[in-house]
């Protein structure tokens, strides 16, 4: 069992995208970027800051319904400390919804007020929102703007192109595809994304997937683990600590496969079933809500 991972993803739309958000950015007057609150790192693109330079940013730490609460406030207090305006957002509830605009208007106070000064009070703002794939931009959006004006469904890549839509007459948001990036430098990140479902699952081995995110989980929120598939620490490998995280992680599913009594002909352990099921219950939150990563 390897930890060795090589995952790289940037489909050719996703250059597109980059360069028409190149183009795009000196029509905004602020660039609001979508972020996983569970991953809060690795659902960042690094190419954003260097896109972006120094327009005013906002930090929308999205699907918080899913996210350890504790870990999101100190990912909150983060970000502002970077100067990052900040909400957090549950598209499904439509909670912090309607903290966006009030938050925007405030980020871009001083620009409104240069407009005033120069006659052009009724000139609406402009805010371009960026984001990984299937981090939720074009849901937002729709909730925010009281609409079903961008396209939005739970897959990888489903916004190709630009999209402005009118939050009402004193703002408009530009709604752009998600871009990744050419290749995940720490593999970590890879898995991450994969975990989440903002890459497909196709792209790394699903029983391999779902052995590193339970080595993660029983590393930091064991209880869950143990609680949702009856294991018990006193059964694992005597080795077990000195294993690799995917070998620690199979020896936990190995454990939940037998608790749940999934077998193959001849009393195997159906390994690929636990992996699919381990998989959907954490990322329809029957594991708990989680954050993978610490500020």
């Amino acid at each position: 069992m390897t930890d060795e991972l090589n995952i790289q993803w940037y489909p050719g739309h996703m250059t597109k995208t980059r360069r028409m958000m190149e183009g795009e950015l000196k029509l905004v007057d602020a660039v609001c970027e979508l972020l996983d609150a569970r991953i809060p790192v690795s659902s960042r693109n690094p190419d954003i800051d260097a896109l972006c330079g120094t327009k005013p940013r906002m930090v929308i730490l999205n699907r918080i319904d899913m996210a350890d609460p504790a870990r999101t406030k100190a990912w909150a207090e983060h970000f502002k400390a970077r100067g990052f305006s900040v909400i957090q957002t549950d598209c499904k509830s439509r909670k912090g919804i309607a903290d966006f605009s009030p938050a925007l208007n405030r980020l871009l106070a001083e620009k409104r007020r240069r407009y005033a000064e120069k006659g052009m009070s009724g000139k609406p703002l402009k805010a371009m929102v960026v984001g990984i794939p299937n981090v939720g931009k074009s849901t937002f959006i729709n909730q925010v703007a009281g609409r079903k004006g961008a396209k939005a469904e739970n897959r990888p890549g489903v916004t190709r192109g630009k999209q402005w839509v009118t939050v009402d007459q004193g703002l408009l948001l530009l709604d752009t595809p998600g871009i990744l990036w050419p290749k995940f430098e720490d593999p970590e990140v890879g898995l991450r994304l994969a975990w989440t479902g903002a890459v497909k699952d196709d792209i790394l081995d699903t029983e391999t997937l779902a052995a590193r995110l339970t080595a993660q989980l029983w590393q930091d929120y064991p209880q869950a683990l143990q609680e949702r598939y009856k294991l018990d620490e006193a059964l694992l490998p005597a080795d077990f600590r000195e294993r690799t995280l995917a070998a620690q992680g199979f020896a936990l599913m190995e454990q939940a496969a037998k608790n749940r009594g999934f077998l193959l002909p001849g009393a195997e352990l159906d390994m690929e079933r636990m992996a699919k099921v381990l998989l959907e219950e954490y990322r329809s939150c029957k594991l708990g809500r989680f954050t993978l990563e610490t500020p």
